[in-house]
């Protein structure tokens, strides 16, 4: 399967300003906003795609059983449902994909990096009623279910496998070489959710520069959330200059060099002179 085709440039701005909005409304839509970034990626997917999406998550939480039981029980049945019933999972290539990264893409062909397919998980259980949030486990997204502190987790990379104490333990010990901490546990909220599927893309497209309008959609985007580091700006000004648009390039790094001066003038000379090299390649 080919990589998406970019939307056009009337496109990308009316999607960077529905995320705009979307993020600063009060209670982010998940689903919505993780749509938002496939449109930002897929120029075919238009509103009326979005919004087919978002019924396919309604006719999935439709088959869930009304309220099988306690969290346990929740986690059961949505492995049921959308593991072993629709066969909704990941595999080790699929980090290979940015389609991976991309919810419309991900409710089609039923594969995913975690996060992404336990936003499957919780936008389902979410609509059927059932007590569900996502816990960032490092190096690895699971959901959980119940209240904070007493959550059962599942993961949907794994088919949505319910996890004993033992098996959390062993992701953790396996993402970061140290036990599970009871801190880890902390459900996420949408806008972190967001912010790491959108670290996950600006990852993928690091590692292949011919991507490069990749990694700029998914910093411009990172740019809009609330909260989100100022290096961004100076990733966004690279990025630009890579691409051949030098003068927003310069103004940009002239922007950040301001924000750095602050606290590292010699650190914001280097990039102000950074900013003068761009503005010569104009000539």
């Amino acid at each position: 399967m080919s990589p998406p085709h970019p939307p056009s440039p009337e496109r990308a701005a009316a999607v960077r300003r529905q995320f705009g909005e979307e993020v600063r409304s009060e209670r982010p839509d998940l689903a919505a906003l993780c749509l938002l970034m496939g449109a930002a990626a897929d120029g075919t997917l238009d509103d009326a795609g979005m919004d087919a999406a978002q019924q396919e998550l309604d006719r999935l939480a439709g088959e869930l059983p009304y309220r099988p039981g306690g969290p346990r029980e929740w986690a059961r049945a949505l492995c049921r449902l959308l593991g072993e019933r629709y066969g909704f999972h990941g595999a080790a290539a699929d980090y290979q994909r940015l389609e991976s990264s991309l919810l419309h893409e991900v409710l089609v062909r039923r594969r995913g990096l975690p996060i992404l397919l336990s936003v499957v998980w919780m936008e389902v259980a979410r609509r059927a009623g059932a007590p569900v949030c996502g816990v960032a486990l490092p190096g690895h997204f699971v959901v959980g279910f119940g209240a904070a502190g007493e959550l059962v987790l599942a993961d949907p990379f794994d088919g949505g496998r319910v996890l004993t104490g033992a098996d959390a333990d062993l992701l953790v010990a396996g993402a970061t070489g140290a036990p599970l901490d009871p801190s880890m546990l902390v459900p996420a909220t949408p806008l972190e959710v967001v912010s790491r599927i959108l670290n996950n893309i600006r990852a993928w497209a690091a590692v292949r520069p011919e991507r490069s309008d990749v990694a700029l959609w998914a910093v411009e985007l990172s740019l809009l959330l609330p909260s989100h580091p100022a290096r961004l700006r100076y990733e966004r000004a690279q990025l630009l200059v890579q691409r051949g648009d030098f003068v927003d390039g310069a103004r940009e790094l002239e922007a950040y060099a301001e924000v750095l001066g602050t606290v590292d003038e010699p650190a914001a000379e280097r990039v102000r002179g950074q900013a003068r090299a761009a503005r010569a390649l104009l000539n």
